[in-house]
C-alpha cells in the first residue's frame, strides 16, 4: 500500500494536509466505518480519493448532482488518477469507456447518482469490480429533516450489507437531529468514527442587509466587485432575469439560471460559469450545488434562505480556495412572512412544521444578530469563537437600545385590535396616525393610540422586523398575515424579560473596501497567467480550475518560480500537471520555457532531482573516461533517474539500481557513489 502522505504530494501537489484531514484519511485507510463533517472547501473530496488510491480495488463514490461528478472525474484525470462516472449524462461512448476501464482493472473511483442503486444490476457489478469501499457525498440527502432529502440514499444501506464493505460518509451541514438520522440509515445504529471538524470559514466574510431599493443594492456589492466571479440567489425565477439584465446593463458578464429553462440552456451556463472568468449568474437555490468551482468570490441573497443550513451552504459555494470571498443577504418583513406562510401552508405533519419555524427562527436570529454574526452561526451547529472579525458587525459594530418598552407597546396594540391587522396598521395605530382606516374601526380610541410617537415610522418598521425575526410576532396564514404574538413574547408582555434590539440598520455608507487577493506589484502577473489558464482551459474544453485553482496561480504570482523544480514546490502542483502545464506557465512568468527530459521531469520538485543533475554532469565529463580518450560509454536517462532515487552506497547496489555492467561501473562507479553521499 503507497503512504498517502507521498500521493498527497506526487498526485495531488500538496505538502501538507489541511486541518482534519488526515486522522479522516487514517480512518477511512483501516477499513474503519467513517462519518465526517467538514466546511464546504474543507477538502472532503480528498479524504476518499487519497485513500482509494492507496488501496487495491475500487472505490464506489455516491453522489447526488452529475455535475458534480463530471467535475470530480474531470479533476481527477487531470492529476493523472484513473477514475469515472455512471450517470444518465453519459454517451454510450463515455459509458463504454468506463466498463472497459473497469474490466481492465485501471478504475480507482467509479462514481454513480443514488437513484442507479435501484437497478438490480448494480450490486452485481459491483462485487465483479473488487469494490473495497463506499463513500457517500452530501450525505445529508439521507435525513427526512435535511433541506434535499433524496430517498433513493435510504438504498445505500442495503448495499453496504450486500458488499459487506466499510462506508464513508461525508457532509459538510448536519446538525445533531440530522447527524442522527444519518448514523442510523447509512450505518444502522452502528456508531462510525465520527469527525466534527468545525463549520467555520474563516475566509467568508459575513454580511447581512435590510431591504432598501434591494436592486439597488446588489447593483453597488457587484459594482465594487466588478470582475470576479459571484453567484446572485433570488427567491423566483423571475428575479433572476431582471437582475440579470440589470447587472448586464450595469456593465457586468451577467445570466440568469432557474428551474424553468430547458435542460441544454441551463448547461450552457453551467458551462460558462465553469470556464468563464467574472461572470455572474442570478439564479435560484438550484443552481450552484454541482459546481465544483473554487474561486467563487462572492455570494449575495436577493431573498432571505429557507434555513440556516441553507444559507450555510449556499454561501460555502464562495472562496472554496482559501481565499478572501464575500457574502450579503438582504431581507425585510416580506421575505419573513412569505417564509413563515410556506412552512404554514405546506402538507407536512405539525412536528415538522415547528422544526421548520425553529430552523427559520435561527436563520432570523443570525440576520437580527446585536454582535459577531461568525458567533451566531457557529453557536446553532454547537460551537463556540470569538468575535471574528470578519463581518458586518465586528466591522461595525450595532447601535443598540432597550427595546422591552417598545416591544410591549407593540404587543398591546396587537392584543387591543383581536390580532387582525398587520404591522401597517399597527404602527399607524402606535404613532397616532389617524388614518381612515384606524378611524373606521374606531382604534383612535384605543389606549394604545399615540403611545408610541417617541419613534418614526420606519423606527416602528425596524421594531416590527426583529420582533418578527425574534418569533415575538408570526404572520397567521388565517387572518391573511395579521401578526399574532407568540407564546415567547409573554414574559416580556408580563415585564418578567427585558429585550435589546439594534437601531434600524438600513445604511446608506459608501462602498466597501473590496479585499486585493495579490499585492499591487503582483497583479499584472496574476492577470497574465489567467489568461494563459483560460486559453488552455478553452483549447482542453474543460473548466478552467480544473487546470489550476486560483489559489495555485496566485501563489505562482506571488513566487514567481524561476525553474520546473521550483514549479513543482507551489501548492496545486502535482506531477502530472506539472507535465501537463509547468512549462507553458513558467514561460509566462520568466519569459522563456525551461526544457526537462521527461525522466528528469518526473523527479521535479523533489531531492532526488538535484542528485540526478549532479550524475548527469558526472556522466558527460567521465564519458571518454578521465583522459577523454576513452571508448564512448553513457546510461539511459531511465537509469539516471532510478539511480537518483535509490541513492545506492555500494558498487554492487549501484550496479542493481542501474544495470550497470562491468565496464560502466568501473568508469561511473565511484563518481557516483560519491554524489549519491553527498560529497
Amino acid at each position: 500500500m503507497q503512504h498517502p502522505r507521498a500521493l498527497l504530494a506526487s498526485v495531488f501537489g500538496y505538502g501538507a494536509f489541511r486541518p482534519g484531514q488526515e486522522e479522516i484519511v487514517e480512518a477511512v485507510l483501516a477499513g474503519r466505518d467513517t462519518l465526517a463533517i467538514m466546511p464546504t472547501g474543507g477538502g472532503k473530496s480528498l479524504c476518499f480519493q487519497l485513500p482509494a488510491l492507496c488501496r487495491d480495488g475500487v472505490t464506489v463514490v455516491i453522489s447526488p448532482l452529475i455535475a458534480l461528478m463530471r467535475d470530480q472525474v474531470r479533476s481527477l484525470r487531470e492529476a493523472g488518477v484513473e477514475a469515472g462516472a455512471l450517470t444518465s449524462g453519459n454517451t454510450d461512448e463515455e459509458t463504454e469507456a468506463v466498463f472497459q476501464a473497469l474490466d481492465e482493472g485501471r478504475l480507482k473511483l467509479l462514481y454513480m447518482a443514488p437513484e442507479r442503486l435501484a437497478s438490480g444490476n448494480t450490486t452485481a457489478l459491483l462485487r465483479r469490480i473488487n469494490t473495497n469501499l463506499i463513500a457517500v457525498d452530501e450525505a445529508h440527502c439521507i435525513s427526512q429533516w435535511g433541506h434535499d432529502f433524496r430517498p433513493d440514499y435510504l438504498r445505500i444501506g442495503e448495499l453496504k450489507r450486500a458488499l459487506g464493505v466499510p462506508l464513508a460518509a461525508f457532509t459538510a451541514t448536519a446538525d445533531e437531529e440530522t447527524r442522527a438520522e444519518i448514523v442510523t440509515r447509512l450505518f444502522e445504529g452502528v456508531e462510525p468514527a465520527t469527525f466534527l471538524r468545525g463549520f467555520d470559514r474563516p475566509n467568508i466574510h459575513l454580511a447581512f442587509a435590510v431591504k432598501d431599493n434591494p436592486r439597488r443594492q446588489i447593483l453597488d456589492f457587484a459594482g465594487a466587485r466588478k470582475g470576479q466571479s459571484g453567484i446572485v440567489y433570488c427567491g423566483t425565477r423571475s428575479k433572476t432575469e431582471v437582475l440579470a439584465q440589470a447587472l448586464r446593463d450595469a456593465g457586468h458578464s451577467a445570466c440568469h439560471y432557474h428551474g424553468g429553462m430547458e435542460a441544454g440552456d441551463r448547461r450552457d451556463v453551467e458551462v460558462r460559469f465553469q470556464q468563464e472568468d467574472g461572470l455572474i449568474v442570478c439564479a435560484t437555490i438550484a443552481f450552484g450545488m454541482g459546481i465544483d468551482k473554487p474561486d467563487i468570490r462572492w455570494v449575495a441573497h436577493a431573498d432571505l434562505s429557507k434555513s440556516i443550513e441553507a444559507y450555510y451552504q449556499e454561501i460555502g459555494r464562495a472562496g472554496r480556495d482559501g481565499a478572501p470571498a464575500e457574502t450579503l443577504t438582504l431581507y425585510g418583513p416580506d421575505d419573513i412572512r412569505l417564509r413563515r406562510s410556506q412552512i404554514d401552508e405546506g402538507a407536512a405533519p405539525v412536528e415538522r412544521k415547528q422544526a421548520d419555524h425553529a430552523r427559520l427562527n435561527a436563520l432570523l436570529g443570525l440576520a437580527e444578530a446585536v454582535a459577531c454574526r461568525r458567533q451566531v452561526l457557529l453557536g446553532y451547529f454547537g460551537e463556540a469563537s470569538e468575535p471574528c472579525g470578519n463581518c458586518d458587525l465586528c466591522d461595525r459594530p450595532a447601535q443598540l437600545f432597550d427595546a422591552t418598552d417598545a416591544v410591549r407597546k407593540a404587543l398591546s396594540a396587537a392584543l387591543r385590535t383581536g390580532e387582525w391587522f398587520g404591522a401597517g396598521h399597527l404602527i399607524d395605530i402606535l404613532t397616532g396616525n389617524a388614518t381612515a382606516k384606524v378611524r373606521e374601526k374606531g382604534h383612535d380610541q384605543l389606549p394604545t393610540f399615540g403611545v408610541g410617537r417617541d419613534l418614526s415610522k420606519t423606527g416602528w418598521g425596524a421594531v416590527f422586523r426583529q420582533m418578527m425575526g425574534r418569533d415575538l410576532f408570526r404572520p397567521d396564514p388565517d387572518r391573511f398575515g395579521a401578526l399574532r404574538m407568540t407564546d415567547a413574547a409573554r414574559p416580556i408582555l408580563r415585564g418578567e424579560e427585558s429585550i435589546t434590539l439594534r437601531r434600524d440598520t438600513i445604511q446608506t455608507a459608501g462602498r466597501p473596501v473590496v479585499k486585493a487577493l495579490v499585492a499591487e506589484e503582483d497583479a499584472p502577473l496574476l492577470s497574465a497567467l489567467k489568461a494563459k489558464r483560460r486559453a488552455l482551459a478553452e483549447a482542453a474544453r474543460v473548466p478552467a480550475y480544473v487546470i489550476f485553482p486560483d489559489r495555485t496561480l496566485i501563489e505562482m504570482a506571488e513566487r514567481r518560480p524561476a525553474s520546473l523544480d521550483q514549479m513543482a514546490q507551489v501548492s496545486g502542483v502535482g506531477a502530472k500537471k506539472l507535465e501537463s502545464y509547468g512549462a507553458a506557465f513558467l514561460a509566462v512568468i520568466t519569459g522563456a520555457a525551461e526544457s526537462l527530459h521527461p525522466q528528469r521531469m518526473r523527479l521535479a520538485g523533489r531531492p532526488a532531482g538535484e542528485v540526478f543533475d549532479r550524475l548527469a554532469e558526472a556522466q558527460l565529463r567521465l564519458m571518454r573516461g578521465e583522459d577523454g580518450i576513452g571508448k564512448p560509454l553513457s546510461l539511459s536517462q531511465s537509469a539516471l533517474r532510478k539511480i537518483a532515487e535509490a541513492r545506492p552506497t555500494t558498487l554492487s547496489d549501484l550496479d542493481r539500481a542501474g544495470d550497470l555492467g562491468p565496464a560502466k561501473l568501473e568508469r561511473f562507479g565511484e563518481a557516483f557513489l560519491a554524489i549519491c553521499r553527498g560529497d
